[in-house]
């Protein structure tokens, strides 16, 4: 199943969307009363509504706006760098890569950051270039894990049945401030630097390690690989973060990006104003948002 937030008379509402993605239900026909966000959702019901919970009255969704499907999450998104082979290779050729040891290319434990949830943007709302700031904005195309139940020293073996669903999340990144100040928080926290959606895919039925991730900016395909070529799969990383961190409903785990980014090529592809980022991951959906 699916579910986003849509702006209903004003208000963010959670949903449940329909396959097609043209039509909507309440979350509170699935549960009565309810009336908080979405990660108040998933903490009510954290194991995903079956199929069965499709029945029902369906509504249209035109008109109406979609927000980001978790859009002001309770903490900061967990991300992880380097995290694809190819792309751990671009980036310690790149001469940006301030984090690596002294000939590293594959990090031999997973690199987690987090970006601040002030990023969060919807699907079609656009990205800030902040001009004044940066001069190297880069995009990178991640499919993210979203926690439904919570939980802290998670064994890898038991790690999938915390995962509520998946989305996909753009790592929009300036690479001068990643590598001027080493840590990258701030490179990659400004406002604006994490669309997100367009909505939630519920884990079940999704097999999250063979899953396509592609990348057009434009229309010129720049990332396409599969989630099969990870370093460190999801039950890794959520056994890495919840070693000494409670996982919580509505946490959003980003679990890296493919090569591809404008970082890679010679000379680089960074973004401009007017550059349209379309992300596609198999069995969750696209998410289009443009420079501004």
């Amino acid at each position: 199943m699916r579910f986003g937030t849509l702006n209903i008379d004003g208000h963010a509402t959670v949903v449940a969307i329909s396959e097609d993605g043209l039509q909507y239900r309440e979350a509170q026909e699935l549960l009565p009363g309810f009336a908080g966000d979405m990660s108040d959702f998933i903490a009510r019901m954290p194991v995903p509504p079956t199929e069965a919970a499709q029945a029902g009255a369906w509504q249209a969704i035109a008109g109406k706006q979609l927000l980001a499907p978790i859009p002001v999450p309770r903490r900061n998104i967990f991300c992880v760098g380097k995290n694809y082979h190819e792309h751990a290779k671009e980036f310690s050729q790149s001469g940006f890569d301030t984090s690596a040891t002294k000939g590293e290319v594959a990090p031999s434990a997973p690199v987690v950051f987090t970006k601040a949830p002030s990023t969060v943007i919807a699907d079609r709302q656009p990205v800030q270039s902040f001009p004044d700031i940066t001069t190297q904005l880069d995009y990178e195309a991640e499919l993210a894990v979203v926690i439904g139940k919570p939980g802290r020293g998670i064994s890898k073996a038991d790690a999938l049945r915390h995962v509520w669903g998946y989305t996909i999340v753009n790592d929009v990144t300036a690479r001068d401030l990643q590598q001027r100040h080493r840590q990258w928080f701030l490179g990659k926290s400004m406002d604006t630097f994490c669309p997100m959606g367009p909505w939630i895919v519920t884990a079940d039925g999704i097999d999250s390690a063979t899953l396509g991730v592609r990348c057009w900016i434009n229309d010129e395909l720049r990332q396409d690989a599969n989630t099969r070529d990870l370093i460190f799969d999801i039950p890794t990383i959520i056994e890495t973060i919840s070693a000494g961190i409670s996982l919580q409903p509505g946490d959003v785990i980003a679990t890296g990006t493919p090569a591809g980014v404008g970082l890679g090529f010679n000379p680089p592809k960074f973004l401009k104003s007017g550059d349209v980022m379309t992300i596609s991951i198999d069995r969750i959906g696209t998410l289009t948002n443009r420079v501004e």
